[in-house]
């Protein structure tokens, strides 16, 4: 496998095949881990780096869950493979932007990705589309033991495992989920959500985490605390704390029906007429738009089939795969033009809204 064959083959997020749901897009969970040998990479020589890529390299590839994987180097990927890849969320801003010595390892699904040499010496993630918490933790825990009996962790007895920042010590562990809260952000709820999950010792940002925006209404929840409990306690309480987001998102599309549903439906027939009609779009606009639709098929307006279509468009409307598909690159005037191109042909056979479907259970 190349590269291009792994931009090119459907992963686990813009697959249509996979099952996605009304309001968590996607759940991941990463570990960091370091080696005891070896200086963490913001304090190794070159040469040492080198010694940590190899080893950490040779025990991810030979891990079962990592058969057909594909290992590849920051410095061998252009600009563009790196956008797309941290568009993926295969890899972290920090390492696309790492210099030599330091590269990735990625699942011939695109389901898990080993960073080396990032912040730590070990990155590893799953990633899982939906609301699927148990099943990623299952999957990371089996691949970290994997590596645990080849390599030799930096581990201590009363603060587990070291990472270089100390927000990651202990379990070294980050869940999260990827949330679509539209009906919280158009009923001005974001801030008091956001206050009380911090209060809770979670953490919201951005789609592609630290300093990033919520375009399209799309958050990041995830756990803050890493050290003081352990693994399966962090992932029962993150889940209660989703499941209670989930709760006040589904309240807040019913509330904004009974208020005022006209003013709602004239949201989502505007996006629609838009992504059918527009020549320009810019990212963020995009994004918008295209979390309206998606929540119209939330509240049964537009079909269910559509849902897929609408996932994956979140991600292949990014700068990076819109110029990978046209084979070129492009100023963000020309991306704008070809985003708009792109998305009224994906919606010129779009099911039609129809807003007199009935609206039981908005979630």
């Amino acid at each position: 496998m190349t590269i291009a064959s792994l931009i090119d083959t459907p992963s686990e997020l813009t697959d249509a095949s996979n099952s996605k749901t009304a309001i968590v897009l996607m759940t991941r969970i990463r570990l960091a881990r370091n080696l005891a040998s070896v200086p963490f990479p913001g304090w190794a020589r070159p040469a040492q780096r080198e010694e940590a890529y190899d080893l950490c390299q040779a025990a991810v590839t030979s891990a079962q869950l990592m058969k057909r994987s594909l290992t590849v180097g920051v410095s061998e990927l252009s600009v563009l493979e790196k956008q797309i890849l941290v568009e993926r969320h295969l890899i972290s801003r920090e390492l696309s932007g790492a210099k030599s010595g330091a590269g990735v390892v990625i699942s011939h699904n695109q389901a898990i990705s080993v960073m080396i040499n990032e912040e730590d010496h070990l990155r590893i993630q799953v990633l899982r589309s939906g609301f699927q918490l148990k099943k990623a933790w299952n999957a990371i825990n089996d691949l970290d033991t994997a590596l645990e009996e080849q390599l030799d962790y930096a581990f201590s007895p009363t603060k587990g495992y070291l990472t270089a920042c100390p927000t990651n010590l202990g379990t070294g562990m980050r869940a999260s989920a990827m949330m679509h809260l539209p009906a919280l952000v158009i009923a001005g709820q974001m801030e008091k959500v956001v206050r009380a999950v911090n209060q809770l010792g979670m953490v919201v940002r951005g789609q592609f985490g630290e300093g990033s925006d919520a375009s399209g209404s799309i958050f990041q929840i995830s756990n803050q605390t890493t050290l003081g409990e352990s693994e399966p306690e962090i992932i029962k309480r993150l889940g209660s704390v989703l499941n209670t987001i989930i709760e006040h998102e589904s309240n807040a599309r019913h509330k904004l029906i009974e208020s005022d549903a006209g003013k709602l439906f004239d949201k989502i027939g505007r996006a629609f007429g838009i992504l059918q009609n527009s020549h320009v779009l810019n990212s963020a606009e995009a994004m918008n738009l295209l979390s309206l639709i998606r929540l119209g098929i939330d509240l049964g307006i537009f079909s269910e089939e559509e849902r897929p279509k609408v996932d994956r468009l979140f991600i292949e409307a990014q700068p990076g795969h819109l110029q990978h598909a046209q084979r070129g690159e492009f100023d963000p005037a020309q991306r704008d033009l070809l985003r708009a191109t792109r998305l009224r042909s994906e919606f010129a056979n779009f099911t039609h809204p129809d807003f007199s479907a009935s609206i039981n259970d908005p979630i």
